[in-house]
């Protein structure tokens, strides 16, 4: 409850539009600082769990030795994480590609699903909770790749779970 608490508070800072990214390049150590808030520790957590249930927890995991083994002792930048996720995901999967949509956009996204008999519809937009005059830009360029994870009446949650990734503002 604790943690789900945190991510709201850190959802409902995210949703104004003068939130910052989880990584972009910085100029000054104060910039730095800035980056390591709550907001980047909480939102970064919140993403990784995402991606875990997408990938499953066994490749997640063998993704997460591959990268803790390849960057042993060294430095390492988010990108050689993704890398290590694309090397177990065998190119089924951009996964660096997904990611970065959510770690270089601030904010997160509204996804509106609309069912019409057997056909289901989504759509994406940025969630803006108080547009702040002062601090708007424009969003239409914001596009997320969303894992999205969903049952039918052939599905149990134990055995077969069915996923989609919207990668594109709509779709079926």
């Amino acid at each position: 409850e604790d943690f789900l608490n945190l991510i709201f508070k850190a959802m409902m800072k995210d949703s104004l539009n003068s939130s910052h990214p989880v990584s972009s390049a910085v100029q000054s150590s104060e910039q730095i600082e800035e980056m390591f808030d709550a907001l980047s520790y909480i939102k970064g957590a919140s993403l990784l769990l995402m991606l875990k249930h997408y990938l499953t927890k066994d490749v997640f995991q063998a993704g997460i030795e591959v990268y803790l083994h390849n960057h042993n002792y060294r430095t390492a930048q988010s990108d050689d994480l993704w890398d290590s996720m694309n090397e177990i995901t065998n190119g089924t999967l951009d996964v660096k590609k997904m990611m970065k949509t959510w770690i270089v956009h601030k904010g997160f996204p509204l996804v509106t699903v609309v069912r019409k008999g057997k056909i289901i519809s989504v759509q994406q937009e940025k969630f803006l909770y108080r547009v702040e005059p002062e601090n708007w830009t424009s969003d239409a360029s914001y596009l997320w790749h969303i894992p999205l994870t969903y049952i039918t009446n052939k599905c149990n949650f134990t055995h077969r779970i069915n996923a989609y990734l919207l990668d594109q503002k709509s779709g079926t």
